[in-house]
């Protein structure tokens, strides 16, 4: 029989509805054999998610603040979880505990993390599933860092000798039991470090939409629905900003060529989109999946003349980065030029000294700063194997007036990178999705 992972979202887990939901999506497959699971997250668009309100009990009660109003929310959500199922679950002593955590010397990550854990807890008790503590099988060093082998290792003795469990996403631990956590939608990487570890034959991830769109609908009237993508165009889209899936959720199961199927927990029904490393037989692949973007960005520009016969002028410039942890999106190089897109929040408080250290070591003739900017990916493995599509997107923007500040394409024909003003960053969008989106 296959085995299926299905990791649940905080909105598909927000409410002891949701939960119902839940249970009749993995009991109507047997094959979905291990679920894995996000803290509750929002149940209308005022409310807060149980990992916000976590957060507020950390800092307050790091600040020597009262932190009681904050756990009292998180309680609550609980409380009206379990109360929903009907279930005989030992919650009072657990925000107990967490409220003994908080008034010693409170761990951020392991406070954080009390929403994953708690959730999964509870949906295991309502599925009738043995609940794994990630804490003792998905593997930290010290510094925080994931140790993916002997994660994998470890999770697949702990899960294959089972028939059904629950994980907890979004932690685990380090050799001296101290948690961490990943980043946010990290319980996306736990699913996919899971479906690795026991060689599943499909990752589900379900979530609030039926799988991926090709722009964002929030600007693109009914943009077309993604039937089939790749793992590298996947991340390419979800890095420049389509919130579907975390980025480092595609890299385990890519290894070892497990497809992911994203589907909507309110609309079981729909196919959702497929992530693969090839197309099934039949499958007709657009040449272009979609368009997305990131706003927020800044431009420097660094120009000399003979640049380029200058042994190392490049790699100064990204070492001074590098020495102060400033990581950039793009570096784009001419022959009397250096260009780096920088996100602006990481830029802002090292610009001043940042020039400075650049006019000192490499002495430049310009050194420019362009800010409020977006970048714009068009993404398609197969649209750039001519120059039609490129051609078409750049001309359309021409036509519209739009200012181009940086264009990118590598050797590699996976994307077409494009900056362009942040205030006419949506009208850029639906012009290009205009341009491509039937392609």
């Amino acid at each position: 029989m296959n085995t299926v992972v299905a990791k649940f979202g905080g909105t598909s887990l927000a409410d002891a509805n949701q939960f119902k939901k839940v249970k009749d999506i993995v009991l109507s497959d047997p094959s979905r054999r291990i679920v894995v699971a996000s803290a509750p997250g929002k149940r209308f668009p005022e409310d807060e998610k149980v990992t916000d309100l976590l957060l507020k009990c950390y800092e307050e009660a790091a600040a020597g603040g009262a932190f009681e109003g904050a756990l009292s929310a998180v309680h609550s959500r609980f409380r009206d979880i379990v109360a929903g199922l009907g279930l005989d679950f030992p919650l009072d002593r657990e925000i107990a505990a967490l409220r003994k955590h908080l008034l010693a010397a409170p761990q951020r990550d392991y406070v954080l993390s009390r929403g994953e854990y708690l959730n999964s807890r509870i949906l295991a008790a309502w599925l009738g599933f043995t609940f794994v503590d990630p804490e003792w099988c998905v593997c930290f060093d010290e510094s925080g860092k994931l140790d993916a082998p002997v994660t994998r290792r470890t999770l697949g003795a702990a899960l294959k000798p089972l028939r059904n469990a629950v994980v907890a996403g979004f932690y685990g631990a380090d050799m001296a039991g101290r948690i961490h956590t990943f980043t946010r939608g990290g319980s996306d990487v736990t699913g996919s470090l899971v479906a690795a570890a026991i060689a599943a034959d499909l990752y589900e991830n379900w979530t609030d939409v039926s799988g991926l769109m090709a722009a964002d609908p929030r600007i693109v009237d009914h943009p077309r629905p993604v039937k089939y993508v790749s793992y590298r165009e996947l991340r390419t889209l979800s890095y420049m900003g389509a919130s579907i899936l975390h980025t480092d959720a595609v890299l385990p199961v890519a290894d070892m060529s497990i497809p992911i199927n994203i589907r909507n927990t309110d609309r079981p029904a729909d196919p959702g989109t497929n992530i693969v490393r090839r197309l099934p037989k039949g499958e007709t692949k657009y040449p272009i999946i979609g368009v997305a973007g990131r706003v927020g960005m800044s431009v420097i520009q660094v120009e000399k003349v003979m640049v380029s016969d200058e042994s190392g002028f490049t790699a100064i410039m990204l070492d001074i980065l590098k020495n102060r942890r400033i990581p950039f999106e793009q570096c784009l190089t001419g022959i009397d030029t250096v260009t780096l897109v920088i996100r602006s929040d990481v830029l802002a408080p090292y610009k001043e000294e940042l020039f400075n250290e650049i006019r000192d070591k490499l002495n430049p003739d310009y050194l420019g700063l362009t800010e409020h900017l977006s970048m714009i990916a068009v993404i398609g493995e197969k649209g750039t194997d001519s120059c039609d599509a490129n051609v078409r997107v750049l001309q359309a923007l021409a036509d519209m007036g739009m200012p181009i500040s940086t264009v990118n394409q590598g050797a590699g024909k996976l994307n077409l990178l494009i900056g362009v003003p942040e205030d006419r960053y949506e009208e850029a969008i639906r012009t290009i999705y205009a341009t491509i989106g039937e392609a």
